[in-house]
C-alpha cells in the first residue's frame, strides 16, 4: 500500500500540474508559494512531472520559472469541473450527430464518464440528445450551463421559465419570463432547440435554445405528453416544412415512396447522410430510418448505399423492390459468356 507520505507526494504532483496547466509562466517562488513547499521541492516534483511524459520547461535567471510545452506524446490530462463538463458535452454530441469521429468520440467519452466525479456525472448524464435531420449550415453558439439546466428540468419535469431573444428586435420593450413544460431536447441542422407545451398558449412550440435564457427557479411539476404523432423527429420536420405539426398523426411524406428500414449502422453514422428523412436509435449499433423517394427502386437503392445490412420494417412494396435490385446486381456481377460479336 502507498504512504502517506508517497500520497502527499501525488496529491502534491497533481496540484503542480494543474497549475502548470492553467498558466503560461509560472516563477518557481509563486509555485512554491502556493503549494506550501520549498523551490528545492518544486524542482524534484518538476523532474518527477517529466520522468511521467509532461513537457515543462526551465527557464533561467532571476525570474526563473516554468512553462507546460506541448510535447511529442499526450500524456495524462487534468481538467477543472467546467473543462470537464464541456469536454463530455462535446463528446455526446460528436456521437449522437456524427463527424467522421464517432467511434473515437465513443471511446473518448466512455474513459472520461469512468472518472468523472458524482457531482458531474450526475450534471452531463442529464443531457439527452434527440437527433433529428442535419444538413448545412453553421449552428448558432449555445451556452453550456443553459443545455444542462433544460436537461436538468427536462428530466425533473419541472416547467422552464425563460426569456426569448426576438430575433431583429433588440429594442423591443421587456415581456414577462415565457413558459414550457419540456419533453425534447433536438438537435437539427446544427443548431438545438427545445420542443415542448406551452401551457399558457395551450399548444406545442418549439423553441431555439441559443435565444432563451432561463429563470431560476424552475416552475411546478408536470404530467408528460406524448409529441402529436408520437415521433419528436416527424414533429420538427414538420414544424420547419411548415405544415401542420399538431395534427394526430405525422404529416404524410410528399413523395410517392415512403418506407421504414433499421440499418446495421450506429445513429452517428446514419444521420448525416439521412437527408430529411427520420433517424433515432434502434438499439446497440442499430439505427431506425424513416425516408421516402419518387419510386420504390430509387428508395431501395438510395437505402443501399448504407452499405450495411437493411432490415425492412415495411412496406411490402419495398422489399419487393431491394429483391428487384438484388437481381439485377446479381446479373450485373456475372461475367460475360465471351466479347460480343462472335
Amino acid at each position: 500500500m502507498p504512504t502517506a507520505d508517497a500520497a502527499t507526494t501525488s496529491a502534491r504532483l497533481l496540484s503542480l500540474l494543474s497549475l502548470l496547466q492553467v498558466r503560461r509562466d509560472w516563477p518557481a517562488e509563486q509555485l512554491a508559494r502556493r503549494l506550501g513547499v520549498t523551490d528545492r521541492t518544486v524542482r524534484r516534483d518538476v523532474d518527477r512531472l517529466r520522468e511521467l511524459g509532461y513537457p515543462v520547461r526551465t527557464s533561467r535567471g532571476p525570474d526563473g520559472g516554468y512553462r507546460l510545452e506541448a510535447g511529442s506524446d499526450l500524456p495524462p490530462l487534468l481538467f477543472d469541473d467546467e473543462q470537464a463538463v464541456a469536454l463530455t458535452v462535446a463528446l455526446r454530441l460528436a456521437v449522437v450527430t456524427g463527424a467522421g469521429i464517432e467511434e473515437a468520440a465513443a471511446r473518448a467519452l466512455t474513459t472520461v464518464r469512468q472518472v468523472l466525479p458524482s457531482r458531474l456525472r450526475q450534471r452531463v448524464e442529464a443531457l439527452e440528445v434527440a437527433a433529428a435531420e442535419t444538413g448545412p449550415g453553421g449552428g448558432a453558439q449555445v451556452d453550456t450551463d443553459v443545455l444542462l439546466a433544460l436537461s436538468a428540468a427536462l428530466r425533473a419535469r419541472e416547467e422552464v421559465r425563460f426569456d426569448y431573444a426576438t430575433p431583429g428586435q433588440p429594442d423591443e420593450p421587456p415581456r414577462p419570463p415565457r413558459r414550457v413544460q419540456p419533453h425534447h431536447l433536438v438537435v437539427r441542422a446544427r443548431r438545438w432547440y427545445v420542443v415542448g407545451w406551452a401551457p399558457e398558449a395551450g399548444e406545442w412550440r418549439t423553441y431555439r435554445v441559443d435565444r432563451m435564457t432561463p429563470r431560476v427557479p424552475n416552475g411546478p411539476r408536470f404530467t408528460p405528453r406524448e409529441v402529436p404523432g408520437g415521433d419528436v423527429g416527424a414533429f420538427l420536420a414538420a414544424r420547419f416544412r411548415g405544415t401542420d405539426p399538431a395534427a394526430d398523426a405525422p404529416p404524410a411524406d410528399p413523395r410517392p415512396c415512403t418506407g421504414e428500414v433499421v440499418l446495421d449502422l450506429a445513429l452517428a453514422r446514419v444521420v448525416p447522410f439521412a437527408g430529411d428523412g427520420i433517424a433515432e436509435e434502434a438499439g446497440p449499433g442499430r439505427t431506425r430510418l424513416r425516408t421516402g423517394a419518387w419510386s420504390w427502386a430509387a428508395l431501395a437503392a438510395g437505402l443501399a448505399r448504407f452499405d450495411a445490412d437493411v432490415e425492412v420494417v415495411g412496406p411490402p412494396e419495398l422489399r419487393d423492390a431491394f429483391a428487384g435490385l438484388a437481381a439485377r446486381a446479381a446479373r450485373a456481377a456475372r461475367a460475360p459468356d465471351g466479347p460480343k460479336g462472335e
